[in-house]
């Protein structure tokens, strides 16, 4: 019996290590080639070693999501390699300071901003027609539910999540009528990086592991998958 995403390319960004770097080597146990972006070397390694340990293949694609041209290659790079993209899961972010909004730094602003927001607006303009033109083209892409509840000193990251998240459904909107499936995905709290930059302080032997998370951001990019426009949540977040 074929995988149910044999055949396919799928592109994940921020996957050199955490969510994505578990979305990655999820995609490719159900058959998809990967195509993985992240700014370090090293992890992406790392991460086709274990795509390689189920069986699966990777190109690494090394990347700074504040390099606008970069981004904007990405489309034609891959269609040039591939002829095809069928996934985007869309996982790179950054925390950004933790800070009172009186004394936001603008250049941490513009930092947080062309990371968590600008990237996926470049990403959706060299992605779309590509995602478009396959026969189940889907996209996801990681939130978090500081874009809809405000906490203090965390307007950085706050603040950019739900700019993203008004793109990425208005985009949504826009493809409703096309075989692209467009969502979000909240995966709660998971043992990341970036969560204990966040709360350094917490044992993290205790939080979720992103690979227990990886397989329901992977049930969105199915063929069969029929969500559109949702802001879906992990089944077991707290």
């Amino acid at each position: 019996m074929a995988a149910p995403l044999q055949g396919s390319v799928a592109l994940v960004t921020g996957a050199s290590r955490g969510l994505g770097a578990a979305v990655a080597v999820e995609l490719a146990q159900r058959g998809a080639q990967v195509v993985a972006t992240a700014r370090t070397q090293g992890g992406l390694e790392e991460t086709d070693d274990a795509i390689r340990a189920v069986g699966g293949q990777a190109t690494l694609l090394p990347l700074d999501l504040q390099d606008d041209a970069a981004i904007d290659a990405i489309g034609p790079s891959v269609y040039q390699r591939f002829g095809r993209l069928d996934v985007l899961v869309h996982c790179a972010a950054v925390l950004g300071r933790l800070t009172p909004v009186a004394h936001v730094v603008p250049t941490d602003w513009a930092e947080v901003m062309a990371v968590n927001t600008t990237s996926a607006l470049r990403l959706i303009r060299c992605c779309d027609p590509l995602l478009r033109n396959a026969e189940a083209g889907r996209a996801v892409f990681v939130t978090s539910n500081r874009a809809r509840v405000p906490r203090a000193y965390w307007v950085l990251y706050g603040a950019s999540k739900a700019a993203m998240q008004y793109l990425v459904l208005t985009w949504a909107e826009e493809v409703a009528t096309t075989q692209l499936r467009v969502n979000l995905f909240d995966p709660g709290i998971m043992r990341t990086r970036l969560r204990a930059d966040a709360f350094p302080g917490e044992d993290p032997a205790g939080l979720r592991p992103p690979k227990e998370v990886a397989p329901e951001v992977v049930d969105l990019c199915m063929p069969s998958e029929a969500r559109h426009g949702d802001n879906v949540r992990f089944s077991r977040a707290g």
